[in-house]
């Protein structure tokens, strides 16, 4: 990953929270802090490629809209960009509030990118150690946001430079102050897809090679129609196109019988498994606007024996 990949992955991430935050309700997850990580310009330019962008989502809301750029915006961004980022990001924060609230004390975020959870709950200061891993080039980007936005790095969390994907290191997680004694938290959201079954695998398999019994971890995965999908405006074909075209194309999905046994081999067991039904009807319920579960993306919650 390049530093201007990095960034741009980043700060599109943070434009869809932002935007969220700022334009729709009721929110599914408030990540006020995001619009703090983006200069004016920036935004500017992210809601004019999107829009200028439609042709490639949809002919037809482009021609049905095309006097009308914010809601073209609204559209992008409801029903390609925010659904499965804001959602998962809200039922990953529940389970690691609840986790904390039962006496969790470390927090590993894996693919952190630009990811404001340590500012919205520096009440945790004094609970909870954070721990954010993610690429170098990305780790500098972030560092530069937060002293742009005028955010102090509080001592509690810790950035740890690291390509996770392709060689994690608990050592580099020590350095840091890691305790790899201690109940410990991962979330990998955003990330599964994009590796490969066997690398999904081993890179759980040593997240839990040494943290004790109790911890846990919260991702999203594609179940096994990922390929095939269509459905609405072809949303998820979008995104198997998209991701191609960055040069990240996705490599993975998972049927549940086959995801069950890859977490078997690591002593996990799924505690909580939410399916696209169950996603729409926990955070898109009765909305009146385009936000909806993307169809097959799956979060789960599993936890070590």
């Amino acid at each position: 990953m390049k530093q201007n990949e990095s960034s741009i992955t980043a700060l599109i991430s943070s434009f869809s929270r932002a935007y969220h935050s700022q334009n729709d309700l009721p929110i599914i997850f408030d990540d006020y802090l995001a619009k703090d990580l983006l200069s004016q310009r920036e935004f500017s330019e992210i809601r004019e490629n999107m829009i200028n962008g439609i042709q490639f989502f949809n002919k037809g809301i482009a021609e049905r809209f095309k006097d009308h750029p914010e809601e073209i915006l609204k559209w992008i961004t409801q029903v390609q960009l925010s659904p499965t980022p804001l959602a998962r990001a809200a039922f990953c924060e529940k389970v690691l509030l609840n986790e904390v609230f039962l006496g969790l004390e470390q927090y590993v975020i894996l693919g952190a990118g630009l990811d404001t959870f340590c500012f919205r709950h520096l009440e945790l200061g004094n609970k909870l150690e954070i721990f954010e891993v993610d690429h170098p080039a990305t780790q500098e980007f972030k560092i530069k946001r937060l002293t742009y936005a005028g955010l102090k790095i509080p001592n509690h969390l810790h950035f740890v430079p690291m390509d996770f994907t392709k060689n994690f290191s608990y050592q580099t997680l020590i350095n840091k102050g890691f305790d790899e004694n201690k109940k410990t938290f991962f979330s990998l959201l955003g990330v599964s897809y994009y590796l490969t079954k066997e690398e999904n695998s081993s890179l759980i398999k040593h997240l839990f090679a040494k943290v004790p019994s109790g911890s846990s971890i919260v991702f999203d995965y594609a179940d096994e129609t990922l390929f095939e999908e269509k459905c609405m405006s072809n949303r998820v074909e979008n995104m198997v196109k998209m991701a191609l075209a960055s040069g990240e194309p996705m490599k993975s999905s998972f049927a549940y019988n086959e995801l069950e046994k890859t977490l078997e081999k690591s002593g996990l067991l799924i505690y909580e498994l939410l399916s696209p039904t169950t996603i729409n009807e926990q955070y898109f319920r009765n909305r009146t606007d385009y936000l909806s579960a993307f169809e097959t993306i799956h979060f789960i919650h599993a936890v070590k024996k």
